[in-house]
């Protein structure tokens, strides 16, 4: 794993976002026997991809804009995802795919710390977008959501009130681990009094399933070609975090997105360290680790 103190080798520099310069330069200032940093939170991340619309070569990609009044990444393009929850390390949970111990070799971490991962992943893209990776069989997946009755299991899911595992067994459906390819890992840096340590998976859209805007923490969602909200960023209209932007760069180039999914690329942590430079503030990646 890459933990970044200080950087060696060659950097990739992204911009630091300016909803986050004062309190950085406030920690840049601090002497460091006295700075702080919050633990990091475990975290897992979707990006739900579909082949373009159009029917052109790529990929589009499900992402949100977070609403300006959350106290993490406010106003920034992100995708479905959340913090990890007790109970999606459950080992009742019932699973098809790759075992939770080859999902422990992939992610780098114990089976309990696997399951809760991928289990997160599961269930925060069915309570934020209504997407559900799950079916009656290791073959099958659920392909229409559109009856009342999932609005009402997925409230419940999201108010706590059932487990996503929980969800499952009664149902009689498996969560699909086979749908997620794992795709990055990366931790918020330690300037930052929110932290998250995230594992950035991507699924596609299973045929027949809608993804919506279900989240009270997005102003706005969209279906969009990764490399047009690349241009939006260098533009000024979009605001992205590095993984967020490292994350859209590699789907820009993804030209068949099954041969794509089906690759199990290197995956290392990176922790972007706060640095100024000619004035301005920058997050500092080693460039091997991050898309150069």
């Amino acid at each position: 794993m890459v933990d970044l103190g200080v950087v060696e080798g060659p950097v990739r520099d992204f911009a630091m976002p300016p909803v986050v310069e004062e309190q950085t330069r406030a920690w840049l200032a601090t002497a460091e026997p006295e700075r702080r940093a919050a633990v990091p939170r475990p975290s897992s991340t979707v990006m739900i991809l579909r082949d373009r619309s159009d029917g052109g070569a790529g990929v589009e990609v499900f992402v949100l804009r977070r609403a300006s009044s959350m106290p993490f990444a406010p106003g920034m393009v992100a995708f479905p995802g959340g913090g990890v929850d007790p109970r999606d390390a459950d080992p009742d949970v019932p699973w098809a795919g790759p075992t939770p111990q080859a999902w422990a070799r992939r992610l780098g971490t114990d089976e309990a710390v696997a399951r809760e991962l991928v289990g997160a992943a599961a269930r925060e893209v069915f309570e934020e977008c209504g997407v559900l990776l799950a079916g009656p069989s290791p073959e099958e997946v659920v392909a229409d959501l559109t009856d009342r009755s999932w609005e009402v299991e997925r409230l419940r899911v999201l108010g706590r009130e059932q487990g996503f595992g929980e969800l499952l067994t009664r149902l009689g459906l498996v969560l699909r681990s086979d749908l997620l390819s794992l795709r990055g890992h990366w931790t918020t840096p330690v300037c930052e009094p929110r932290r998250y340590d995230t594992r950035f998976f991507a699924a596609r859209l299973p045929q027949g399933q809608r993804a919506a805007n279900l989240t009270t923490e997005a102003e706005r969602v969209a279906w969009a070609r990764p490399g047009a909200v690349l241009v939006a960023q260098r533009e000024g209209r979009e605001l992205l975090l590095p993984p967020t932007q490292v994350m859209l760069e590699q789907l820009a180039a993804v030209e068949d997105l099954d041969s794509w999914l089906a690759g199990v690329p290197p995956v290392v942590r990176i922790q972007p360290w706060p640095v100024e430079r000619d004035g301005a503030l920058w997050m500092r990646c080693p460039a091997q680790v991050a898309g150069v």
